[in-house]
C-alpha cells in the first residue's frame, strides 16, 4: 500500500488526458475554417469528431487486450507518442484526407490511454486521496475546454489552425518526456475482460446512463460554434471568450462531483443531466445576447464538467472487483456515443439548423435525467 501520494505521476497522466482531450475537441472552435480550407460543410466536417471516437469504442478494449502484461508505463508514452504524430499530420494535411487519417490515429490513442490510464488514480495516491487524485486526472476534460479550444481558437485566428495542430504536436512530445520522467514502472493488475461485465445490472445501468447523457451532449456542443455565430451573432472574439467561459464552469463542475459523487454518484449524475438539458433547450430562445449564452453556457459547463466523473463512478461501483475492465468498458461506451452524438448532430446541423441540434441536445438530456433519476428513486427504495 502507498504511503504518500504521487503527485507528479497524477499530473503527468492528466496531461496526457489533457493533451488527448485538447486533440480530440480542436475540431469544435476550428470547424468552420477547416470546413472553409477544403471546402466542406460543417456537417462533413463533423467527421472530425465522429472518427476519433468510433475508433476509440474499438481500440480501447484491443489495445488494453494487445498490451497484455506490458508495463503501462511503456504503453502510455508509445500511445502518448502516435498522438504527436497525429498532431503533426493534421497540421502539414494537404487534403481533408490526411486530416481524417490524423483522426483515425487520434482515435487509436484516445482508446489505449483512456482505458489505461483514466482509471490510474488509485494506483498513484494513497486511498485516502484516491478520490482527489482521480479528480485531477479527470479535470484534463473540462481543461481541455477551458484552455485547448478557446486558446486553439484564438490561435488559429492569429496562425491558422494548421499552426493549432503543430503547437499541439510539440506540446505532446512534452508530455511523453513528463510520463516518462514521473510515472512509476506499473504492471498489468489482471487481464481487462470488459465484456464478461455486460451481464451485470449495474453495468447495463451505467452503460444506459452515459449513452443518453454523453449522445445529448456531442450532438449539440459539436456544433456550439455555429449556434453562436448565427443565434447570438457572436464573431471570432466573441465566440473563443464564450468557450472559455463554458471550459471554466466545467472545471468547477468536475470537481464538484468529485467530492459529492463518491457519496451520493446517482443524484448527482442526475443533477449534471438536468443542466445541460435547461442549458441546450434555453440556448436558441435566450442565447441571442452574449449575457444570456454566457450565462447558459456556464450552466453547461457546470452539467457536463460533472458527467465524466460520475459515469466513471457509476462503472466503478458495478465492478469494483474489476477496475480496469471497468475503465475500458467506460472508455469505449463513452467514446462510441460521442462519435454517435457529433454524427447524429452533424446530419441534423446540415439538414436543419444549429437551433434544432440544441433543441434535439435538450431533448436527450431530458431523457437522461428521467432515467437517472428514476435509478436514484429505485434505490432510495431499496435502502429504506
Amino acid at each position: 500500500m502507498l504511503t504518500t501520494t504521487r503527485w507528479p505521476a497524477v499530473v503527468s497522466v492528466m496531461l496526457g488526458i489533457f493533451s488527448i482531450v485538447t486533440t480530440e475537441i480542436l475540431p469544435i472552435g476550428l470547424l468552420t475554417p477547416i470546413g472553409a480550407s477544403f471546402g466542406i460543410s460543417d456537417g462533413t466536417a463533423g467527421l472530425m469528431m465522429t472518427m476519433p471516437g468510433v475508433l476509440a469504442a474499438v481500440a480501447a478494449p484491443a489495445v488494453a487486450a494487445a498490451a497484455g502484461r506490458t508495463d503501462r508505463r511503456v504503453v502510455l508514452c508509445g500511445l502518448m507518442a502516435v498522438l504527436a504524430l497525429a498532431d503533426l499530420l493534421a497540421a502539414v494535411a494537404p487534403g481533408y484526407w490526411l486530416v481524417i487519417v490524423s483522426r483515425v490515429l487520434v482515435g487509436l490513442v484516445i482508446g489505449g490511454f483512456w482505458a489505461l490510464g483514466s482509471g490510474l488514480g488509485g494506483r498513484l495516491a494513497t486511498p485516502s486521496q484516491a478520490g482527489t487524485a482521480t479528480a485531477v486526472i479527470f479535470s484534463a476534460v473540462p481543461l481541455g475546454s477551458v484552455l485547448g479550444v478557446p486558446v486553439g481558437t484564438l490561435l488559429g485566428q492569429l496562425a491558422g489552425w494548421r499552426a493549432v495542430f503543430a503547437v499541439m504536436g510539440v506540446l505532446t512530445v512534452g508530455v511523453v518526456v513528463a510520463l516518462a520522467v514521473w510515472l512509476p514502472p506499473l504492471p498489468a493488475l489482471t487481464a481487462p475482460r470488459a465484456a464478461g461485465l455486460l451481464g451485470r445490472q449495474g453495468t447495463l445501468r451505467a452503460l444506459v446512463a452515459t449513452f443518453l447523457i454523453v449522445l445529448a451532449h456531442f450532438a449539440a456542443y459539436t456544433y456550439v460554434r455555429p449556434l453562436l455565430q448565427t443565434v447570438t451573432d457572436a464573431g471570432p472574439g466573441l465566440v473563443t471568450g464564450l468557450l472559455l467561459v463554458y471550459g471554466a464552469a466545467g472545471v468547477a463542475g468536475n470537481f464538484a462531483a468529485g467530492s459529492w459523487a463518491g457519496r451520493r454518484p446517482r443524484g448527482v449524475f442526475a443533477a449534471a443531466a438536468c443542466l445541460v438539458a435547461a442549458a441546450t433547450l434555453a440556448l436558441p430562445l435566450l442565447g441571442g445576447s452574449p449575457l444570456g449564452a454566457g450565462v447558459l453556457l456556464v450552466v453547461w459547463g457546470l452539467g457536463y464538467g460533472a458527467v465524466p466523473v460520475c459515469s466513471q463512478t457509476f462503472f466503478a461501483l458495478a465492478a469494483p472487483d474489476a477496475p480496469e475492465a471497468a475503465t475500458v468498458l467506460f472508455t469505449s461506451s463513452f467514446q462510441a456515443t460521442l462519435s454517435a452524438g457529433a454524427l447524429l448532430g452533424g446530419i441534423v446541423v446540415d439538414a436543419t439548423s444549429p437551433s434544432t441540434v440544441m433543441l434535439l441536445g435538450g431533448a436527450l438530456a431530458l431523457l437522461a435525467a428521467a432515467y437517472i433519476a428514476r435509478l436514484v428513486v429505485g434505490y432510495q427504495r431499496k435502502s429504506g
